[in-house]
């Protein structure tokens, strides 16, 4: 059967209100305030809906595909493979974010410029590509549409929403088309945490959003093209076409649905992780393990100096959707290698509950306040300006200085409030999806 277009694609705020509509009568996969969840909740992303359609949406393109190993049909083939081998898209490129289009590569790393051996087509290396660089790869590889599909994890610092506004920058240049193939948000639609300050812009968080933006890639996309795009380039897109997710709402994190998790990086090995990585991220700004080297990063953390207080303290605190074990590791790689190192696991008792942002100021406040001068802040010296990486990663220094200072964790989760709420309100018109949020 094939799908009346304007079932696939939004093209103006009245399409978006009627999805929302729909998606916000039907019944959620987990009960709200529940901690039990309901049973899994039926999700199709936009590549097995354009798929289904026999691609339908890009018929007659010069394609370029943004993409990695998350970007999969419910079959679990890669959308590029199955693109190639239908016939029916004219695959020109691909361009291959931080970790690669197949995935070979560790944080921070790429997987370089080859021939993707699998299907003949050329890979580019996208990864911290600068929009002039990006231009440059689209006409070499002649595309006049570029489609983006990549499973992201709800937080600013995951750098490939970054990918994906440099390929939006450099499509305007070339005078692309851009499609983006929409998947849920893993950590639900509510947004969270403090906003970016300019000053403060690098690859972990280019633009001005909050830490934990509740959107889609989709969304964002929308979001990125009227607020950013006329500013950084002088005008919008072309044309900016979304395949949206059917049966998926705001309330429902990645363990509510049906899909089957592919790690977006070697470090996002779990849903769960995914829920606590837009807060124990930050302890990458610290001389703390974030666990990395471990089978459990970002749920671990710790250091050879820490100890089981730490565990003890966090219990106290009724920190919303988690619980606290005292933990014991030894990275392989990373930070403390081959040490052992004190901590705690976060475990997961209320995925819509979890807070990541406020989870984040709870345990570095805590550490701060039982550790003292065995506490510091990670230096990058290649930045003399601006030399703690927390700051990049918060969005500025208020974090950092607030707990110095010995602030509480409800002062420090006071503070961006205000600013917040700004962004929630600037979101809404490009929102795409219903649902009630906490």
């Amino acid at each position: 059967m094939t799908l009346d277009r304007r079932q696939l694609f939004t093209v103006s705020a009245a399409s978006a209100a009627g999805v929302a509509a729909t998606a916000a009568a039907a019944p959620g996969a987990w009960a709200a305030g529940a901690s039990t969840p309901m049973p899994k909740r039926p999700v199709t992303p936009g590549a097995d809906r354009a798929a289904a359609d026999g691609w339908s949406v890009l018929a007659g393109r010069k394609v370029g595909v943004v993409t990695n190993p998350t970007g999969i049909l419910q079959n679990l083939h890669s959308v590029v493979d199955e693109m190639v081998a239908s016939g029916a898209v004219d695959v020109r490129g691909v361009f291959g974010p931080e970790h690669g289009f197949r995935g070979t590569a560790q944080a921070g790393d790429s997987e370089g410029t080859s021939t993707d051996e699998r299907t003949g087509v050329t890979v580019y290396d996208a990864y911290g590509a600068s929009v002039a660089t990006f231009e440059s790869m689209m006409r070499d590889a002649g595309v006049d549409t570029v489609v983006f599909d990549i499973q992201d994890v709800g937080a600013r610092f995951y750098t490939y929403i970054w990918t994906m506004y440099t390929a939006m920058r450099a499509a305007v240049r070339a005078g692309a088309a851009f499609v983006v193939l929409d998947r849920p948000n893993p950590v639900g639609g509510t947004a969270r945490g403090p906003m970016m300050t300019p000053e403060y812009t690098s690859g972990v968080g280019a633009k001005e959003i909050v830490q934990a933006h509740g959107m889609t890639v989709g969304e964002l996309a929308r979001f990125f093209d009227g607020e950013f795009l006329t500013a950084d380039e002088g005008e919008r897109l072309s044309s900016l076409e979304v395949v949206q997710v059917k049966g998926w709402r705001r309330d429902v994190t990645f363990e509510g649905t049906d899909l089957q998790w592919v790690m977006p990086s070697p470090n996002m090995p779990t849903p769960d992780t995914a829920l606590v990585y837009p807060g124990t991220c930050l302890f990458e700004g610290t001389n703390l393990s974030e666990g990395r080297g471990t089978t459990r990063p970002f749920e671990l953390v710790g250091a050879p100096w820490a100890d089981f207080r730490w565990a003890e303290r966090l219990a106290g605190r009724d920190v919303p959707g988690v619980a606290f074990r005292e933990a014991y590791f030894t990275p392989t790689f990373s930070k403390h290698q081959g040490a052992v190192c004190s901590g705690v696991q976060v475990h997961i008792e209320d995925p819509q509950a979890v807070d990541g942002p406020r989870l984040g100021a709870e345990m570095l406040v805590a550490a701060k306040a039982l550790y003292g001068s065995d506490f510091a802040w990670r230096k990058d010296s290649w930045d003399a300006a601006r030399p703690y990486w927390v700051d990049k990663l918060t969005g500025s220094p208020r974090l950092r200085t607030m707990v110095d200072a010995g602030a509480s964790a409800d002062e420090v989760v006071g503070a961006w409030r205000a600013e917040l709420a700004d962004f929630v309100a600037t979101r809404e018109q490009y929102l795409l999806y219903g649902g009630p949020t906490r």
